[in-house]
């Protein structure tokens, strides 16, 4: 929250209030309504969809965080973030570098030496990416709550619409 009491930032746009988040809801609810329900408002998503897939995704997440403290090699990322297979780290790499996030450069030794660095467009996408992490560690004991909470009333039979 801002200073002011009740707003707060968004990127690119300062002391966007509750009202203004509800008036987007409203018209976002209006034009699914005018377009049949979800299909326009699919269509009006749908160049953000592929991105946030892309950086959405666990592997890419770590990818991107381990290399924002610097240039790495596959290996080394291998072994650092584990449980990650060869080949997904070779196509999560390969999606972060389509997308622009990644650079591969590959040096002309023997054995070859490959590094992988952020460009930066990756760098830019370490604030939002580390945001996340902390909303997601400071409320881990209300989720928590919420799925034990869910759980044990799928459990007792009452599922989840009820």
């Amino acid at each position: 929250m801002n200073a002011q009491e009740g707003t707060f930032s968004t990127l690119g746009h300062t002391d966007v209030t509750m009202d203004d988040m509800a008036a987007r809801g409203a018209e976002l609810e209006r034009r699914m309504r005018d377009q049949g329900g979800h299909a326009g408002v699919a269509d009006s998503c749908r160049p953000i969809t592929d991105i946030l897939t892309r950086v959405g995704d666990k592997w890419s997440v770590m990818v991107v965080m381990l290399l924002g403290n610097g240039t790495k090699r596959f290996n080394e990322m291998r072994r650092v973030i584990g449980g990650i297979s060869q080949r997904m780290l070779t196509l999560t790499l390969r999606g972060l570098e389509r997308d622009g996030l990644v650079t591969r450069t590959v040096f002309p030794t023997v054995p070859p030496r490959v590094d992988y660095a952020l460009t930066d467009l990756g760098r830019s996408l370490l604030i939002p990416i580390s945001a996340l992490g902390v909303w997601a560690y400071g409320h881990r004991d209300a989720i928590d709550a919420a799925r034990q909470a869910f759980d044990a009333r799928a459990d007792a039979g009452a599922g989840p619409d009820t």
